[in-house]
């Protein structure tokens, strides 16, 4: 038993043992790299599956143009434009690349002009507006917070490299 004991103390303190260790723990952080990935693929697929699908009923037919940008995939988690109609609690936003969003106001959504909080009722058509949110199965944004930008300013880089960042 003893010498069972020094052998199995002999094996864990081996630098082999430590090696095979390390290779387990880069495996195991590579395979969860791998299945966040996945992961985070799937839910764009499925919002612009359930934004596709949704489309008609959202907003019935558009012109003959793509329904998605460049890379085949709308902005699932935000948009960058102009209110051009006001239901609320959804408001439909022109987004930069022509596509129409809807966008679904909750009681924990922020609404800022600049930096001051304003509530809904003071959203106006033609607003230009910032929406982070995220996407929920009917293909609307779900905001959490929406800033109004003031006529003829650009809105900010850091916006929109927030939302670049998202998608």
């Amino acid at each position: 038993m003893n010498k069972t004991n020094e052998e199995i103390k002999r094996i864990l303190e081996s630098r082999a043992f430590f090696k095979i260790l390390c290779g387990i723990g880069i495996a195991v952080v590579a395979l969860l790299i791998f299945s966040a990935g996945m992961t985070v693929g799937f839910y764009k697929a499925s919002f612009g599956h359930a934004w596709g699908e949704n489309y008609e009923r959202n907003f019935g037919f558009g012109p003959d143009q793509p329904l998605f940008g460049a890379n085949n995939f709308p902005n699932a988690n935000g948009a960058i434009g102009k209110i051009i109609k006001i239901e609320l609690p959804t408001l439909i936003v022109q987004d930069k690349d022509n596509t129409e969003k809807v966008i679904l106001i909750t009681s924990d959504t922020q609404i800022e002009e600049m930096k001051n909080p304003i509530a809904t009722s003071d959203l106006k058509i033609d607003d230009s507006i910032v929406v982070i949110g995220n996407p929920n199965k009917q293909g609307q944004i779900e905001a959490k917070f929406i800033r109004i930008m003031p006529l003829g300013m650009p809105v900010p880089h850091q916006y929109r490299h927030q939302l670049e960042q998202i998608n």
